[in-house]
């Protein structure tokens, strides 16, 4: 078991509990709040109207907030039902200058045949950071990189494509980034590029496909330090052939390539709810109605660095604990999850209560309980939650 726990446990309140957490201790929020459906399985018809819920969640958040470290962010799961007014919350809460994204979850992909209307298939997760210019969540992630997006090989093995180097984004120009319009020196026999003529080359300046002026993305001081990654090659244009200039982007860069993560997620990405059951039922049988996939919460994590601390202050079956655990073992990470659920009665005749799990929060204790033996790790509850 490593020095300090993978996985802590308050049992009680999240009111009662958020502030005996160090102010500032957390690095990263996950958390699926109980929804305002009506007939949730934990919380049963406590929420009548959209008011009450908030009313629930503002000093939630609040309390939340307080725990978050400055570089630190918080993502929150949510349905349809109260979307738009959690949007308006954690405006109010962490600002709307610190928002960072509304994520559409694809977790039922056949869609819910129930009811009227459409068959819905997603859910959200709003992301927000505490101070959004000290944040330190990169939504980017390698497991975003498609390597059928580098079909070019080099001599060496070495996996590219070639990107131009001129900038095709016509917002970049001469007119609003002149340091970047200048000569550079090609030959596209060779293919060797250089700031300054050597014998064989010629000028080339950027231009855009219809002919008018661009600039180049890299600096002069860049090409100079990074000649071999450039390459003349002559290309069959809107005017005939010319020469420009490439960059070859390489598959496998230092520090470990990454791709920006959409916004849309797919199940076969991260996981559905039938995945999420099965996940749970595997370790402490079906005692949760609606768990998340871990691979959802192990998609946020490698947003931020793998030493992170992390809150979930509705733990529900303790999806995030779980989850904390698997990317350890997968990365050698020292991530730490602390989950908090209440201790609630589980519904009378419920598969949790006829499980013999009296509480809600028997039901997190149980599957970190099995993550611990299981995953390792170990788990920790402090005496009084």
């Amino acid at each position: 078991m490593p020095a300090e726990p993978w996985n802590t446990f308050h049992a009680g309140d999240n009111l009662d509990v958020l502030p005996r957490l160090a102010p500032g201790s957390v690095d990263l929020v996950y958390t699926d709040p109980p929804y305002n459906t009506g007939n949730d399985f934990a919380y049963a018809d406590r929420f009548r109207d959209h008011a009450a819920w908030t009313a629930m969640m503002r000093p939630r958040l609040v309390a939340v907030r307080e725990v978050l470290a400055p570089h630190g962010a918080i993502f929150v799961s949510i349905d349809d039902n109260e979307a738009a007014h959690l949007r308006l919350l954690m405006d109010e809460v962490f600002g709307e200058a610190n928002f960072l994204a509304q994520i559409v979850v694809n977790l039922n992909p056949k869609g819910r045949q129930l009811g009227r209307g459409f068959a819905t298939s997603h859910e959200y997760v709003l992301a927000y950071a505490r101070h959004l210019p000290s944040c330190v969540v990169e939504g980017s992630s390698t497991e975003a990189v498609d390597e059928g997006d580098f079909p070019l090989t080099a001599p060496d093995g070495r996996r590219f494509r070639y990107l131009p180097l001129r900038n095709t984004n016509k917002k970049f120009n001469p007119i609003t980034a002149p340091t970047l319009h200048f000569e550079l020196y090609g030959d596209p026999v060779s293919g060797r590029v250089a700031t300054t003529p050597f014998d064989g080359s010629r000028a080339l300046t950027p231009v855009f496909g219809d002919g008018r002026p661009a600039v180049w993305r890299w600096s002069r001081p860049k090409v100079d330090e990074q000649p071999d990654d450039l390459e003349c090659r002559v290309i069959r244009g809107r005017t005939g052939e010319r020469a420009d200039i490439f960059q070859r982007d390489w598959l496998e860069r230092e520090g470990g390539r990454r791709k920006k993560l959409r916004t849309i997620w797919l199940a076969e990405e991260i996981g559905s709810t039938d995945t999420a059951v099965a996940e749970l039922k595997a370790l402490v049988g079906h005692v949760f109605e609606s768990p998340k996939p871990t691979g959802l919460v192990r998609r946020i994590l490698s947003t931020v660095p793998s030493d992170a601390v992390v809150l979930d202050p509705f733990a529900g079956s303790g999806t995030t604990g779980h989850a904390v655990a698997l990317a350890n073992v997968a990365d050698g990470g020292s991530r730490r999850c602390i989950s908090i659920n209440s201790t609630e009665p589980t519904r009378v005749g419920s598969n949790a209560h006829l499980a013999g799990l009296a509480t809600v929060a028997d039901i997190t204790r149980a599957r970190l309980s099995a993550v611990a033996a299981q995953v390792g790790g170990g788990l920790e509850e402090p005496l009084g939650g």
